[in-house]
């Protein structure tokens, strides 16, 4: 059976490959070799399928050598834009720094300001109030005088009618230059008092343009006062809002966050403390009042500040890098952290100050370093190829802990990067994206 099927498939090639033979012949005989149409259909169908095999497997590695080639631009082009855009970012927060600081400078000068104007003011007050009296005083002297020389006139009157109506004798003489001497006294007594009117008058109205000029003064100072208030308010806006925002957005509620913060730091006095406490019960000016929320709004950025260095926000790497995966499920599991792959013994860094509370070998992670940060966060780095620091360690913000490798569970060179908050897993991307917008 299989004879026939042999020759059928012989004879059905052969009007394309004839039987042909091929001798062999050696100083002693002669042998041949036959080629049979079936045998020369398959050389030459195995032929033809190894090299169309060789073209396509030459094809294929081509273009993906092309493939590769463009992606490792792309990765180049795209590295280069994020650390252009990290040192945009960098160069923005220093110069909000400056801006911040150049602010509470200016706001500290303006309260000086203030402070020397209202003594100014308080002082020219107290001299107002003084000649307003000295000018009632002598109004009131007056008045007295002149009731008094209105009587000694009608005296003289009344004298010089009797005295006119009877005859002179030495005794009447006498009683009329007695009034005459009196009436001179009382005279020169009016005249010295007008004069001293005339010069308290002449007093009072330069005591009320030095009170006007003061008034005038005083609201070139409250216009001045209100319009740096208002520049402070809004550079204290445009401070306190990212930074709220970027708590928000990593989760961290901005009063539960302040509260902790407060609770570590809760010493007393200083720039930031209120301007004025009455202990008469009257309410602050407006001015004070205003100030007052000012620096309440600058304690409220400080700590802001304080909390941003304290919570993990920074990366874990500093080099090139390539983000491989996200946070999120995968292949059926959840993925509690960010995967980021570099070169073997690449260095990883703590993302916030933080206590060492584990560092060694764990199950799937290989080697890996924990650290214990404020507000019950905690930060996870997994299979480093090297430890650089023990458990019970304190390190901060930038320090080296590891070397990047690929101990435990894992199928290349990279760093499994995880942020906890109270024990709960959380997207460590929701950190790092939320500093973007403020650092």
């Amino acid at each position: 059976m299989r004879t026939r099927f042999n020759d059928r498939v012989h004879n059905f090639f052969e009007r394309w490959f004839p039987e042909r033979r091929l001798f062999l012949r050696s100083d002693r005989e002669t042998r041949f070799i036959r080629l049979r149409p079936g045998t020369q259909a398959l050389v030459l169908f195995g032929s033809a399928a190894t090299v169309a095999w060789a073209i396509v497997a030459s094809s294929v590695l081509l273009m993906e050598s092309i493939g590769a080639g463009n992606i490792r631009e792309q990765a180049r082009r795209d590295q280069a834009l994020y650390e252009e855009r990290l040192n945009a970012l960098s160069m923005a927060r220093e110069a909000a720094e400056e801006e911040a600081l150049a602010a509470h400078q200016r706001f500290n000068a303006a309260l000086g300001q203030i402070s020397q104007m209202q003594s100014k003011l308080l002082a020219s007050e107290d001299k107002r109030r003084e000649l307003e009296t000295g000018i009632g005083v002598v109004q009131a002297t007056l008045r007295r005088a002149m009731k008094d020389r209105d009587a000694a006139q009608a005296s003289h009157d009344e004298l010089v009618a009797t005295l006119e109506g009877q005859s002179e004798t030495e005794g009447e003489a006498y009683a009329l230059a007695e009034v005459e001497q009196t009436l001179t006294f009382l005279n020169a007594a009016l005249e010295t008092t007008a004069a001293e009117r005339d010069e308290m008058a002449e007093q009072a109205e330069l005591a009320l343009e030095e009170a006007e000029a003061a008034e005038y003064e005083r609201d070139l100072v409250l216009d001045r006062n209100d319009k740096i208030f208002t520049q402070l308010e809004e550079a204290l806006t445009v401070s306190v809002e990212p930074l709220e925002k970027m708590f928000t957005k990593a989760g961290l509620p901005p009063s539960t966050l302040l509260d902790a913060v407060k609770r570590g730091y809760s010493g007393q006095g200083g720039p930031l403390t209120p301007i004025t406490f009455s202990t008469k019960g009257v309410e602050p000016s407006p001015d004070e009042a205003r100030a007052n929320t000012l620096l309440k709004g600058l304690d409220r950025m400080n700590l802001y500040r304080i909390a941003a260095e304290k919570a993990p926000f920074a990366m874990p790497l500093k080099g090139a890098y390539r983000f491989t995966s996200g946070y999120g499920p995968r292949w059926g599991r959840m993925h509690n952290g960010a995967d980021f792959a570099a070169s073997h013994g690449t260095p990883i860094y703590a993302t916030a100050d933080g206590v060492v509370i584990k560092a060694g070998w764990h199950s799937g992670f290989g080697r890996m370093v924990k650290v214990r940060h404020e507000f019950g966060i905690e930060t996870w780095y997994a299979h480093m190829s090297r430890l650089r620091v023990k458990e019970g360690q304190r390190v901060s913000k930038g320090q080296r802990i590891g070397d990047m490798g690929s101990t435990g569970r894992s199928t290349g060179t990279h760093l499994h990067y995880e942020v906890r908050v109270n024990g709960r897993p959380t997207n460590p991307m929701n950190f790092i994206k939320a500093a973007k917008d403020v650092f």
